[in-house]
């Protein structure tokens, strides 16, 4: 794995939970930015499926430079040569695309993709990946299903995504196969649309806390 890929990994680890987050509006990324910001957790995986997409990721990189911005349900090389332009720091998918993993290898660009089998983790790893996405995570097995691959792959750690709650996230963030969580209870698209930006902060920093409690 690269020195950048390292690097922005070693945050993912730090910030502990990464910010699911689907922006329908643009005017809504620098709102945003400043509740994960001034919550505790500044980061944000902005989802590629919507028109605002790009345009936010712009946003939330050119305000928030100490940001990890980067782009999820990434699908296509266009996407990931449109997302890094436009200041994502690194690439998330929701499933396991050798090219599209090759692609950002070829580039330095960080890239998590999605897996769910121990075929599609042994093909990332045969890529030189040692982090993956994990996903849906609750619905694929859960916590008791990363170990008992995890046990199998020594070398893989991941980022369970899909069904990741509050109530759940301490038992997540407790295994040493979880080098970060991703969720989106903290950012609901309810909640961006009413432009509850003071709920979504008092609610990332619920997260951020659990994240100091488990690791310190």
């Amino acid at each position: 794995m690269s020195n950048i890929s390292e690097e922005i990994f070693s945050r993912f680890e730090q910030v502990g939970i990464i910010p699911v987050v689907v922006l329908n509006d643009a005017k809504d990324a620098l709102p945003l930015g400043k509740a994960l910001m001034e919550g505790g957790l500044p980061a944000a995986e902005v989802t590629f499926r919507t028109e605002a997409a790009e345009e936010s990721i712009r946003i939330m990189s050119e305000n928030f430079p100490d940001m990890l911005v980067g782009a999820g349900t990434v699908l296509t090389k266009e996407q990931v040569d449109r997302a890094v332009n436009a200041g994502a720091k690194f690439i998330v998918s929701p499933g396991f695309d050798p090219e599209i993993v090759k692609y950002c290898l070829s580039k330095d660009i960080p890239v998590c993709p999605g897996t769910q089998t121990a075929s599609e983790m042994i093909a990332a790893m045969n890529l030189g990946l040692t982090k993956v996405k994990f996903f849906p995570a609750e619905n694929a097995g859960g916590l008791k299903m990363i170990k008992a691959i995890g046990a199998a792959l020594t070398a893989l750690k991941f980022m369970p995504t899909g069904g990741i709650s509050a109530d759940n996230v301490r038992e997540y963030l407790k295994s040493d196969k979880i080098f970060c969580c991703g969720g989106s209870w903290m950012v609901k698209g309810d909640m961006i649309k009413a432009g509850d930006f003071e709920l979504i902060k008092s609610k990332v920093a619920e997260a951020a806390a659990i994240v100091k409690e488990i690791r310190g």
